[in-house]
């Protein structure tokens, strides 16, 4: 969009709409001390005044009869450190189980150095862990297969590193097994956290069911794509990552009774927001079931399901920012953008949060 003078006015339609200044050091590297005690920007739809609030204060948006959405994926400990027989350093990241083999011991995953880690290549992890490299995979992968005695899970739980963003700038610690993991995670698949979902305590949880808030799940694996940046200017020419769903029929059956009796329905993080409307028909009705999906969620789109959404702040020029503006409007999600930054919040997966609301829960 330009306005009179020819000069392009920033509206949403264009990735670099979605850029924004973070000042150095404001990438939270470590969590809260407690889940509950990070901020929360409380951001109305399509316009109002902002609230800055505690997480543990998130029960106030909420009325009777709402129902919160929850991704139960568990984070893998995906990342294996090695060496090849030469003693040079190696890493493999697991992504997900190889579907063209029924072996559960064959995964596609991330290698790096990737140019000497080639198809007929080693890397031994562990007297008990070796990783064969038996093929090339899309997009630069490999195709592995773990040699370890038990199942794979067994072998990541002794042997695997819990796959921390880049941003952090760190390796992970032992305090990552259980911060960087929500605590209703259940269903181990995702390489990153729907991280919107790690401020939440049982204490929280028990809060929100206290007020007459109902609860239910389903899972969504996180890919490592969530990481990869948009690298052209029209969002509509970036194909999204393909991440695998489940919506139990217990899930699909709590929107629709929710949404009968006038309830509404909040999404904890964007994983939740892209299966819910990835598995709505025009009316809204959510059908139960497994598949993938590569849905992108931007402005402008109608969104079929979702009322409201608990997020963290995500990086500039994302994808996952252009869910979140298509939810709460672009130029309101942009500004609450820039109040974050002035208020000195904390970012990424283990920063800060938001919530998106209705109107009448913004006051």
């Amino acid at each position: 969009m330009t306005d009179p003078s020819g000069a392009w006015t920033p509206d949403g339609s264009r990735v670099s709409d979605y850029d924004y200044h973070l000042p150095p050091g404001r990438v939270a590297r470590y969590p809260a001390e407690r889940r509950d005690e990070s901020l929360l920007l409380v951001v109305p739809r399509e316009g109002g005044g902002f609230r800055h609030r505690r997480f543990r204060q998130v029960t106030e948006l909420f009325r009777p009869g709402d129902l919160l959405v929850v991704n139960e994926s568990k984070v893998l400990p995906a990342r294996l450190l090695g060496r090849k027989p030469t003693g040079a350093a190696a890493e493999i990241l697991l992504l997900r189980p190889a579907p063209s083999s029924t072996d559960r011991h064959v995964w596609e995953a991330l290698v790096r150095p990737g140019g000497k880690l080639k198809p007929g290549r080693v890397v031994e992890v562990a007297d008990d862990l070796r990783v064969d490299v038996l093929d090339s995979a899309p997009g630069g992968g490999r195709v592995v297969r773990l040699v370890c005695p038990g199942t794979v899970e067994e072998a990541l739980e002794r042997h695997g590193h819990m796959p921390l963003p880049p941003y952090l700038e760190r390796d992970d610690e032992p305090l990552d097994r259980e911060r960087y993991q929500t605590v209703y995670a259940r269903v181990p698949g995702s390489v990153a956290a729907p991280t919107a979902g790690l401020h939440f305590t049982p204490e929280v949880l028990a809060g929100l069911e206290a007020v007459g808030v109902a609860r239910t799940a389903l899972t969504l694996h996180v890919g490592v794509g969530t990481f990869r940046p948009v690298e052209v200017e029209d969002p509509a020419a970036h194909e999204l990552h393909a991440e695998w769903y489940e919506v139990p029929p217990a899930a699909a059956e709590a929107v629709a009774a929710t949404r009968a009796a006038g309830g509404r329905v909040w999404a904890v993080g964007t994983t939740a927001v892209r299966t819910l409307e990835a598995v709505a028909d025009e009316e809204g009705r959510v059908r139960a079931g497994t598949g993938t999906t590569d849905l992108f969620l931007r402005p402008p789109y109608r969104f079929r399901v979702v009322d409201a959404l608990l997020t963290n702040f995500h990086l500039p020029r994302s994808t996952l920012l252009m869910l979140v503006a298509a939810l709460g409007g672009y130029r309101q999600v942009m500004h609450a953008y820039r109040e974050a930054v002035a208020g000195e919040y904390r970012f990424y997966s283990y920063g800060d949060a938001m919530a998106v609301v209705p109107g009448d829960a913004a006051r």
